[in-house]
């Protein structure tokens, strides 16, 4: 399957990568790795993402190399292949997605994601391999694949995906892999205990103020077993933080030692929320997600989710509870 995709850029000259909206690490490293890599072998690359980057993320790109559908960018020109990197949902990409249908004469999916039960497809040249631990990681196999030598931006950046998809190394699905492609990035990036600073240490005072107040309103249920938290939007922005600063607290809920799933809801408006869904392991809650329209990994899912925020943490609690009372009673 990476055959093809590796066809498929050694056929262009001229190539577009992107990832998914409200864009984390694992695709801003993708994209920026392959971006490096693709200018050492001449091609032509832009990165057009759907929306701005989390400034915790500065350090990956000095140069700015990142336009923004939502902001000022160049037009879009016809390419002949475009990446869309840690989504397989084109859904994820919007309103992106439709100028990058007009304009690429192929689109090509990179993640480690599964595919829904019940949604888009993505096209037949993509590669989606749920077993990689990061998308990085295979950005990094399309790049080993077209023989080009490792620099340290390519390092940095592919390094940074793996390191924030696997939460420093907490969440590896593939054993030994994931540390094989780290050990090799870093005979090329030699600092990154900076990589991980800049990911999981830099927390403002105000970003603390808020986790803070956050995680005193968790709910717990069926002895502590489940944890579900209740943040808005609206506050984020009164205390003049971006969404990419809840990220951390649903991660910080699962270090609670009694706690064996979490659900997090961000509150939007009066009807609309993003349900965040994790589990230690002992049961996936993907197939919980994708009921309610939502997807992700086996213990690390999500939705958007329309509805009273009562009806929509009973919905939550009720799937939870046969799950949490298999594990008690084991």
């Amino acid at each position: 399957m990476i055959d093809k995709v590796i066809g498929a850029i050694q056929d262009a000259q001229t190539i577009l990568l992107t990832t998914h909206r409200q864009c984390d690490g694992d695709g801003l490293g993708s994209e920026l790795g392959m971006y490096h890599a693709l200018k050492k072998i001449g091609k032509t690359v832009r990165i057009l993402n759907v929306d701005g980057t989390p400034s915790k993320y500065d350090f990956l790109e000095p140069d700015k190399h990142i336009q923004y559908f939502d902001g000022s960018y160049d037009p879009i020109q016809d390419s002949d292949l475009a990446l869309i990197f840690d989504t397989n949902d084109k859904r994820l990409v919007e309103p992106l997605y439709q100028q990058i249908e007009t304009h690429c004469k192929k689109i090509v999916f990179v993640d480690h994601h599964p595919i829904l039960k019940e949604g888009p497809r993505p096209t037949s040249d993509s590669i989606i391999n749920v077993s990689a631990a990061s998308t990085g990681e295979l950005a990094y196999d399309i790049i080993m694949g077209l023989n080009i030598e490792l620099d340290q931006p390519i390092a940095c950046a592919l390094y940074t995906s793996l390191v924030f998809d696997t939460q420093l190394f907490r969440y590896v699905r593939n054993s030994h892999r994931s540390h094989e492609v780290a050990a090799h990035l870093l005979k090329y990036e030699k600092q990154p205990a900076k990589i991980h600073q800049a990911l999981f240490g830099n927390f403002t005072a105000a970003k603390l103020r808020f986790m803070a107040q956050a995680l005193s309103r968790i709910e717990f249920y069926f002895d502590d077993q489940l944890a579900i938290l209740l943040i808005t939007s609206k506050e984020l922005k009164e205390m003049g933080l971006k969404i990419d600063d809840s990220r951390d607290l649903i991660d910080m809920i699962m270090n609670i030692e009694t706690v064996e799933a979490a659900a997090m809801f961000r509150q939007d408006n009066e009807t609309d929320f993003k349900l965040s869904l994790r589990s230690k392991g002992q049961f996936p809650v993907t197939a919980i997600a994708e009921s309610l329209g939502g997807g992700g990994h086996p213990f690390a899912s999500g939705a958007s989710v329309k509805g009273s925020y009562p009806d929509l943490r009973e919905k939550v609690k009720s799937a939870m509870a046969k799950h949490l009372e298999l594990i008690s009673a084991s």
